[in-house]
């Protein structure tokens, strides 16, 4: 996956992703209406099209990819824009990873689809999250349409809020956002927003 991430990276902003990018935005921007004090971790953040712009909704973002490209990417972007709060890291939380500011939001946008072990890296999320922090998970429903090797078919709302729950989150609400043709794998498909809570220490 790294490999092909790398030789995507040039190419990767096309006015479609650009375009989806501004459909979830407008869905998850009100999540961030009293994170002006909170530290965001972009899991699989890509070339950074989602928290670029979120950097002056939060005090500090840092953005996590396995690909070198898109982070090296997300990085000038960063740069050229003069933004003093975004940090871009090569790594992983399931194998070798920088030292992250543990943080208080965790977004994961049309990543967990590439993932195997979904129950493992949402464990890995919810141990890097500050107490009280928030989960913000946005990807494809269920999906008969589609069918590959290397990617989830989409998820079940409902068994994906169990298994949040069986790993310790709490406050788990999620709704579908956006339906169109040619969403996924070039096929009809919906996206849902997820929002879910570690809870605080007592």
């Amino acid at each position: 996956m790294t490999n092909v991430f790398n030789q995507l990276a040039k190419t990767y902003d096309t006015p479609q992703r650009q375009a989806l990018a501004e459909t979830i935005l407008t869905e998850i921007r009100p999540d961030f209406a009293e994170a002006s004090d909170k530290t965001l971790l972009d899991y699989g953040g890509g070339t950074g099209l989602l928290s670029l712009p979120l950097t002056s909704l939060v005090k500090e973002v840092e953005l996590l990819d396995l690909s070198e490209e898109m982070s090296h990417l997300a990085q000038e972007k960063a740069t050229i824009a003069g933004l003093e709060n975004f940090t871009s890291f090569q790594g992983d939380l399931l194998g070798e990873q920088p030292a992250l500011t543990p943080p208080d939001i965790v977004l994961m946008s049309l990543v967990l689809l590439h993932i195997p072990d979904t129950k493992e890296i949402l464990t890995a999320l919810y141990q890097q999250l500050n107490p009280g922090g928030q989960l913000i998970l946005v990807d494809f429903d269920t999906n008969p349409l589609v069918s590959h090797p290397k990617v989830h078919s989409g998820f079940d709302q409902g068994q994906l809020q169990e298994l949040l729950q069986a790993i310790g989150f709490t406050h788990i609400k999620s709704h579908t956002f956006h339906t169109a043709d040619h969403l996924f794998m070039n096929q009809p498909a919906s996206m849902f927003h997820l929002r879910a809570t570690k809870p605080a220490m007592v």
